[in-house]
């Protein structure tokens, strides 16, 4: 049997260049949601201690609120917020900082959908594309009128490289979505850990 030829099987088989295709996408999407979580990620302790400096500060409540504004965690937009309506009353403060941290986890959910649809499919895209091959190849047999192993082993070898494509492309990306939401899990308990801690230093009733 000879050797198989990557680019000769990428002019052959629809289903690889599609694979191709979801490997770049997933690859891409997965950089820009590291990134995105890399500058959005932050602990409850470290901006609740920036707010308590600055509320100590000259500034007050005024330089809390400009400092959680800049500042691109998740967590410090929560807690920025909070300040933006501190004279509201604890039930309203609380609903609004909930609405404000379901707005922020939207943010880092974005994209994942289609990293998890990436880790279901991809193997029975790849499938499909080994079926397709395994019908060629027995077509081949059939028109060549003879028998024997060596007719459709190199085509349902080929083929085979349709199922590797899918896994190659669905375990990376489900490995990435599991580990995207592992990190969103955490950011939303710091979120809600940071906005009651906000209510409890407001005081508010």
């Amino acid at each position: 049997m000879g050797d198989i030829q990557i680019l000769q099987l990428f002019r052959q088989s629809f289903t690889l260049v599609v694979m191709l295709f979801l490997s770049i996408l997933s690859l891409t999407f997965a950089l820009e949601r590291w990134w995105y979580f890399r500058a959005a990620s932050g602990k409850a302790d470290e901006i609740l201690g920036g707010v308590r400096k600055q509320l100590e500060g000259s500034s007050k409540a005024d330089g809390a609120l400009a400092w959680c504004q800049k500042h691109p965690s998740a967590v410090a937009q929560v807690v920025g917020y909070g300040l933006l309506h501190a004279g509201r009353s604890r039930q309203d403060l609380e609903e609004l900082m909930l609405s404000k941290l379901k707005e922020e986890r939207l943010k880092f959910e974005r994209f994942l959908a289609v990293l998890g649809t990436l880790g279901n499919i991809a193997p029975f895209i790849g499938l499909f594309g080994t079926v397709v091959g395994i019908i060629k190849a027995f077509r081949d047999l059939a028109a060549s009128g003879t028998g024997g192993p060596a007719v459709v082993a190199q085509g349902i070898a080929e083929a085979l490289v349709s199922t590797a494509a899918g896994l190659l492309v669905a375990i990376p990306a489900a490995v990435l979505y599991n580990y995207f939401m592992g990190r969103l899990k955490r950011q939303t308990v710091e979120m809600e850990v940071a906005s009651a801690r906000l209510v409890v230093m407001l005081g508010a009733k």
